[in-house]
């Protein structure tokens, strides 16, 4: 490994611009076969780790969860790898391809996602022999654009199930939600035919019953608007499931000092997600909101409620939530409402039921450091964990 990152450091002082168009185009290439390579050595070493659940070392559930906790890659890039390396274990041929640099990740990906132990088992019933398509998807991969592997991986879809798919409506749907750095959100779903109906009948009936005499918006602003109104009028309405032990709402951490003075500028609020917004605007959602009071500390830290409350209250909870802001155990970040407040000495040992002894922790997590590994609160803030051999879980910088 280290004759490899010292082979990367030399790349790294070339100087390009001394490079003709042919040798900075040979180049490229070359990095794109090395590239590959790479991925596919990290893939192969991936699922090793998943077949053997390495990530218990570290107190974690998964792969997944390590390889988003710990080498802090997308939630989507973490599966992809985990989906490519079970999926490479049926296509040796594409796997050898993958390990020498002429088949791409993404390729592999389009294989993985369509061919896992399901659609092998239906296969090895209807007598189609995955040894030809491994073969035939390879030599695709390898000489042709990447559109044309789509095509041919549909086919075996198609050979597959010449039927159609079942019609299982939950099947394809997905929901993929994404918020900006200034609390902004962008999102995108996919849905089957009935399920679409069922959400744009949702929308037309808010869109109109709301048409304004002057109304200057545009239909995808109306539509949107429709969906914020459906969200509020089921918050409302009170029926949604609990989110640990209360029900779902918007809330906002603001001081009162912000909360009452009109010159407050931008970012005085804290929302429950982790988005920032203007004083004024979170007088805007005081208005219809109720307003719970959390008494500060000099040094910031909100106040305890002391010993003789055994169990967490609501009030406590939200103390812990806005300092915590998720799972505190290293590598997980699991957001508030899959947490619960942890004891760091339990009561019964003497603890209080104070925010200076209490953690917040995903349920996985919380079960872990009852069996053996630690979280501690350093002075400065800091958290971090050890596992039951006394040896810290470190989180480095990415090498």
């Amino acid at each position: 490994m280290s004759e490899l990152i010292s082979a990367l450091d030399a790349l790294a002082t070339d100087d390009l611009h001394l490079l003709s168009d042919a040798a900075v185009l040979e180049r490229t290439a070359l990095l794109v076969q090395l590239g590959n390579r790479v991925a596919a050595e990290l893939t192969r070493t991936v699922r090793q780790a998943d077949i053997v659940q390495a990530a218990e070392r570290d107190g974690l559930k998964s792969m997944r969860s390590w390889l988003i906790g710990h080498a802090r890659l997308a939630p989507a890039e973490a599966s992809r790898i985990l989906r490519s390396g079970r999926g490479l274990e049926y296509f040796p041929a594409l796997a050898a391809g993958f390990a020498e640099g002429s088949v791409t990740a993404e390729q592999v990906d389009v294989v993985a996602r369509a061919v896992g132990p399901v659609e092998v088992a239906r296969a090895g019933e209807q007598g189609i022999d995955l040894g030809a398509f491994d073969e035939v998807w390879t030599q695709v991969a390898m000489a042709s654009p990447h559109q044309s592997l789509v095509d041919a991986v549909q086919a075996f879809e198609d050979a597959l199930n010449p039927d159609g798919p079942e019609p299982d409506p939950t099947e394809g749907r997905r929901l993929t939600i994404a918020t900006h750095a200034d609390g902004s959100v962008t999102g995108r779903f996919d849905l089957d035919v009935t399920g679409g109906e069922k959400v744009k009948a949702a929308i037309e009936s808010i869109v109109q019953a709301d048409r304004p005499q002057g109304d200057e918006r545009t239909r995808a602003q109306q539509n949107a608007d429709a969906l914020v109104q459906l969200a509020d009028n089921q918050l409302a309405a009170g029926n949604l499931p609990t989110l640990r032990t209360v029900k779902p709402h918007v809330v906002v951490g603001i001081d009162i000092e912000d909360l009452v003075d009109p010159a407050t500028g931008a970012r005085a609020g804290e929302l429950g997600f982790g988005a920032t917004i203007s004083a004024a605007r979170a007088r805007y959602l005081a208005c219809d909101g109720s307003i719970s009071r959390i008494v500060m500390g000099p040094d910031g830290t909100p106040l305890d409620l002391g010993r003789d409350h055994r169990v967490v209250t609501p009030g406590l909870r939200k103390a812990v939530e806005r300092r915590d802001k998720s799972c505190v155990f290293a590598g997980c970040g699991a957001p508030t409402w899959w947490c619960d407040v942890h004891h760091l000495i339990h009561w019964a040992h003497g603890g209080d039921t104070a925010l200076s002894n209490s953690a917040l922790l995903c349920e996985r997590h919380h079960t872990k450091v009852h069996h053996g590994f630690r979280v501690e609160r350093d002075p400065d803030g800091r958290w971090r964990t050890w596992r039951p051999d006394d040896t810290e879980i470190l989180i480095g910088p990415p090498l």
